[in-house]
């Protein structure tokens, strides 16, 4: 973790302040001081802000139903922040591992701890994503072998990785998908003639969506740890 940010993990201090600290030499890992905020920290480092040494708050792992008309941002933009309407602290701590757009509902999984949430987002993981689909258009019949090897998208220089599509109607489907490039899902379906209408995501990994619109939860154990192997 960077120093700044660990600072600020174990403080009341904001990052400009934290930097300011650390620049001034107020802090120090294991007793000799760093004065730049991006040096990398550890957790078996004794780490001292003006003498007192430093504990971290718990990482946090948060499931959330994205509403629609909110962004996967820290703040609020052109749309208001998912986390405006909630009443966690520190939100700047957090991010969100694997961001939907503007106008797709569903489940965000919200976390500070890096590592975790690399699990989730990295396609080497294999991590899956479960969407339900709706279409402007009736499926033709051949987009469940399609979407299977793989479709070559618009300014890419090779085909997404292998995806599932399971058709629930003829304008009706669920995508799993194991990596999120930007538009993914949309991009995909336009590659094959149709337009996403509407967007929503049910599961990640091992994880399903089970609160209402604009509510959250922390995870349980046996999900955090879901992630890790």
């Amino acid at each position: 973790m960077r120093l700044d940010k660990f600072v600020c993990k174990s403080t009341a201090l904001n990052r400009a302040d934290a930097i300011q600290h650390i620049q001034n030499g107020a802090v120090t890992v294991n007793e000799q001081v760093v004065t730049h905020e991006f040096a990398q920290v550890h957790e078996n480092n004794t780490i001292k802000l003006q003498g007192h040494i430093l504990t971290p708050r718990p990482f946090r792992y948060i499931l959330m139903h994205k509403p629609a008309g909110t962004i996967c941002s820290n703040i609020d933009e052109a749309y208001p922040s998912l986390f405006s309407a909630t009443n966690l602290e520190h939100t700047e701590e957090l991010h969100i591992a694997g961001r939907l757009d503007a106008d797709t509902t569903g489940l965000v999984l919200i976390t500070d701890d890096g590592h975790w949430s690399f699990n989730i987002t990295t396609p080497t993981q294999h991590c899956q994503k479960v969407y339900r689909v709706g279409l402007s258009r009736p499926l033709r019949g051949d987009e469940v072998d399609r979407f299977k090897q793989g479709i070559m998208l618009q300014g890419e220089s090779k085909p997404t990785l292998p995806a599932k599509l399971d058709v629930l109607s003829p304008q009706d489907a669920l995508l799993t998908i194991t990596e999120g490039k930007f538009h993914q899902v949309k991009r995909m379906f336009s590659a094959v003639g149709n337009r996403v209408v509407t967007l929503h995501r049910d599961r990640i990994g091992e994880v399903l969506l089970d609160v209402d619109a604009g509510e959250w939860r922390y995870l349980s154990d046996e999900e955090i740890a879901s992630f890790r192997s």
